[in-house]
């Protein structure tokens, strides 16, 4: 009798079916593909519970049906009226056994001899405590002591597991046979006069129908668009950061950051080989200012004297961070300096080994505030602000280093899904031996700060693997699937 046949003539006996009775060694697929199907002609109508249960593993079903290795182990030791301790590592987890049978006072220690306790024989053994309790749990699916339950779990002899089951009942077309219902008017139908006496299948009016192919925002570009919604009511304009390749001039040498410094290096770096060089800018002069600040005895500044290379300067690099292209911004910015606020949100690149949170492209969330007579305070009080807009209200401030900020400050908050501080971001003062070789006013300072974008994203979406966010493992379902995540909803 098929599963069908059988589930109905259950109903038609007892009129119900609950938890499943009589179908527990069903497959859920198989039972929700036949209710579904029932369901769908209007003969019976059901509800899926969902429990949880205590199942036992392989070692905990061996247990169960053999005794645990602290029993079989005395039961040894007292048939062969004591057992070596060389013996014992013989015997498969007499080791653990010997621990446990120690711990219950079953067995002692005579020299390098196991020995039984005098209060037991073959005739006359303790109980079999954990095999009990395996027994119990296999019958009932839990047991009252939450206690026992977790040294078992940590013992590796049960595991947590879902169980669904099925509360089922007649509905208004219940019958021992499903009805075959017409789906439509067909020709052969109409032909035969067989339509007159055709069941029909009724119309569902509330389906949803066949999905429309359409493509979807990805979660980056959803969070990406909060961002700059952000950045827009604050009176920002964005930079154009189209432009991946960039000279390693204003990559790292306009940004302070010294020829020999680390991230300069073949492993932090992608070089291309062609082109393999920029050509230098056309300001001369602006070419000579930044050698010089490296060089030292300029801007107020000693520098970091060493001889500064041109050829070094023009190598062509993906850019690192986007705050290259924030320096061609502050440059241009001589010509006219005013008050700005810009920013920027777009992919760079770093010679990164590939794991679960890096991969050797990622986007960065980049700001940058030009105003005369700005400090210290002025930056804490516009990153609480800008943080405030994202839902992130506990900040705290940590100094830092970076080439081209000073004052650094690493940003952190209090991240209440991960129970820690978590640093968002990075920030700082540009420093004058970065912005007076471009010509901008001594008293005309620069906030600039930034984070990532894919970090936010995979908090929202529930992400551990960055790989499953970007890359070819990317999941299409999750992709199309997925709404909008408002930044400001339990992220912080």
């Amino acid at each position: 009798m098929s599963l069908e046949s059988r589930i109905l003539q259950t109903l038609n006996d007892s009129d119900e079916i609950v938890g499943s009775k009589g179908f527990e060694n069903e497959s859920f697929d198989s039972m929700k593909a036949v209710l579904s199907s029932l369901f769908s002609s209007e003969m019976i109508d059901y509800r899926t519970n969902t429990i949880e249960k205590w199942v036992l593993t392989d070692e905990g079903s061996d247990i169960a049906s053999n005794g645990s290795y602290e029993y079989n182990l005395l039961k040894t030791v007292i048939k062969l009226n004591g057992l070596s301790l060389a013996e014992v590592s013989k015997i498969k987890n007499g080791k653990i056994g010997q621990a446990k049978a120690f711990r219950n006072k079953w067995i002692s220690k005579n020299g390098n001899t196991l020995i039984a306790s005098d209060l037991y024989n073959l005739d006359n053994l303790p109980i079999d405590e954990t095999a009990e309790l395996l027994l119990e749990i296999q019958k009932n699916g839990t047991l009252d002591n939450k206690k026992v339950l977790a040294d078992l779990k940590k013992r590796k002899l049960i595991s947590l597991t879902k169980v669904f089951t099925f509360d089922i009942k007649k509905s208004s077309n219940f019958a021992l046979q499903k009805t075959k219902f017409e789906a439509d008017i067909t020709m052969d139908l109409i032909q035969n006069d067989s339509y007159k006496s055709a069941s029909f299948k009724p119309y569902n009016f509330k389906t949803k129908g066949v999905p429309v192919n359409s493509g979807a925002l990805h979660p980056l570009n959803k969070i990406k668009t909060e961002f700059k919604e952000i950045f827009i009511s604050m009176g920002f304009k964005e930079m154009p950061t189209s432009q991946y390749v960039e000279s390693g001039f204003w990559n790292f040498d306009t940004l302070y950051v010294p020829q020999m410094h680390p991230a300069r290096d073949l492993q932090d770096t992608f070089y291309l080989s062609d082109p393999s060089y920029a050509n230098p800018p056309e300001d001369k002069t602006y070419w000579e200012n930044t050698k010089n600040a490296h060089e030292g005895g300029y801007y107020g500044s000693i520098g970091y004297r060493y001889p500064w290379k041109g050829d070094e300067s023009l190598k062509t690099v993906l850019r690192t961070h986007t705050t290259a292209i924030s320096s061609q911004m502050l440059y241009h910015l001589a010509k006219d300096p005013k008050p700005i606020r810009l920013f920027s949100i777009d992919k760079v690149f770093r010679n990164e080994a590939v794991d679960a949170t890096h991969l050797a492209e990622f986007h960065q969330v980049e700001g940058v505030l030009a105003d005369y007579n700005i400090s210290l305070t002025d930056l804490i009080s516009f990153m609480e602000d800008f943080f405030s807009k994202m839902g992130v209200y506990n900040l705290k401030f940590k100094p830092a280093y970076n080439p081209y900020t000073e004052p650094s400050l690493e940003i952190f908050s209090y991240h209440k899904g991960l129970d820690k501080w978590v640093e968002i971001g990075n920030s700082g003062m540009f420093r004058p031996e970065m912005l007076q070789p471009m010509g901008l006013p001594k008293n005309l300072n620069v906030l600039g700060w930034g984070l990532s974008l894919e970090r936010p994203t995979m908090i929202k979406y529930g992400v551990s693997n960055i790989r499953e966010l970007l890359g070819h493992k990317v999941s299409l379902d999750f992709i199309e699937h997925n709404p909008a995540a408002r930044l400001d909803e339990d992220l912080y």
